[in-house]
């Protein structure tokens, strides 16, 4: 991957922080890219990370000399990570290890970078590296999904050969890539002003008061997207079913259940917002009667009469104060002719498609591809980061409803 030169060069502010991994090396290159797109970085280095590369490498590439030490004697107030944190425009911390990333996640400041991680208001990256078997530990991914909910964006890791001999998911992003995220995703005021709805998650479906019909939605699709509209200033509201994730700070977050509950919670709100995203995979059946005992196992067969549930889209498309209105379609086969006729059928500006069912993407993954329909158009997004993708996907509905609305 190569980093595209931008015309004009970004002048950002950034701070690198590097952990102690092999991939420390890759760092460099990082400082490297980004130097030549106009950025000014300053790097703060573990001592961990200085048994891996010196830091008079990145004082060499950076231009400025390389922090290490939490209480800096050197600095005027003593308080060198303050005054690092209010310098930085974006803190990236590459590599991210399995240790750093479970401080972050617990508030833990006993070095200058977990320390730089609670004292930053900015936006704060993330380029894990570890062995494949501790980035699939439950803890390191339970800490992932929490620093996920502290706004924190992540960028890979990838899956590929590691130091260690071993192959898997682990090996942190290429530097060209890290650099085209960080260039091309600050911050912006796009949706300033725009009050943006956003459902997401499954719903349950009660059977009985321990039985219910769902799905496999995990809801990441549906909080990227807020956490994309909110950092390009929208007012976002999100509508979740039942999700194992930490809701994004600062937004009004509406919890339900039910297809029911849902359908209420985003129809009253819908005709006061310009932008409704249905993110959610909401069942198409429920249940005609929820049963107030649990039911007895008995026969060999049962049935289950199931009734269809409302839907929110078409209604929410129908609304007379309708707002810019994106759907979402997972399907199985013939994704581009469900997709239309979906569009078409309910009359929605906008649907986002994808595959499910399949080895890349879909339900539970942190990656995913959409193809984009609207009328007389259509875009494709390839297989990425579901971060990165909600912020594509936010820019590319952002230029819809600035043209619908004439803006």
């Amino acid at each position: 991957m190569t980093v595209t030169n931008l015309e004009t060069p970004i002048k950002k502010h950034v701070l690198l922080a590097i952990c102690g991994g092999i991939a420390a090396y890759k760092s460099a290159e990082l400082v490297r890219l980004l130097r030549k797109q106009g950025c000014e970085v300053r790097v703060v280095m573990t001592h961990s990370a200085r048994e891996f590369v010196s830091p008079l490498t990145f004082q060499a590439l950076s231009g400025n000399p390389v922090h290490t030490e939490l209480l800096d004697v050197e600095e005027e107030n003593a308080m060198g990570h303050i005054n690092l944190a209010r310098w930085a425009d974006v803190l990236v911390i590459a590599p991210a290890t399995a240790n750093t990333i479970a401080k972050c996640a617990h508030g833990l400041a006993d070095d200058l970078v977990s320390t730089l991680f609670l004292a930053a208001t900015c936006p704060v990256y993330m380029a894990p590296a570890m062995n494949q078997a501790m980035w699939n530990k439950t803890i390191t991914q339970e800490n992932i999904r929490q620093l996920e909910g502290c706004e924190v964006l992540f960028i890979g890791p990838n899956a590929g050969d590691q130091a260690c001999g071993e192959t898997g998911k682990g090996r942190m992003a290429e530097p060209a890539e890290i650099c085209q995220r960080l260039l091309l995703e600050s911050k912006s005021d796009i949706l300033q002003g725009v009050k943006v709805l956003i459902s997401a998650g499954p719903t349950r479906e009660y059977i009985d008061p321990v039985r219910y019909i769902t799905n496999r939605s995990s809801g990441k699709m549906g909080f990227a997207l807020a956490r994309a509209a909110s950092r390009a200033g929208a007012q976002v509201s999100l509508v979740s079913g039942p999700v194992n994730l930490q809701p994004p700070p600062h937004l009004d977050v509406i919890h339900v259940e039910t297809a029911a509950q849902m359908y209420d919670a985003v129809i009253s709100r819908a005709s006061k917002t310009d932008i409704y995203i249905g993110a959610a995979a909401v069942a198409d059946y429920s249940p005609r009667v929820m049963e107030k005992e649990k039911v007895k196992k008995k026969d060999s067969l049962t049935t289950l009469l199931l009734h269809k549930t409302k839907d929110i889209l078409a209604d929410v498309a129908q609304l007379k104060n309708a707002p810019f209105t994106v759907g979402f379609a997972a399907e199985t086969n013939d994704l581009a002719a469900y997709a239309q006729a979906k569009l078409s059928g309910k009359k929605l500006d906008m649907i986002a498609a994808n595959w499910v069912g399949r080895e890349q993407g879909g339900f539970d993954s942190n990656q995913n591809a959409l193809e984009i329909f609207w009328k007389n158009g259509k875009a494709s997004l390839p297989m990425t980061d579901k971060n990165q993708l909600a912020e594509q996907l936010i820019n590319l509905i952002t230029t819809r409803f600035n043209e619908k609305n004439r803006i």
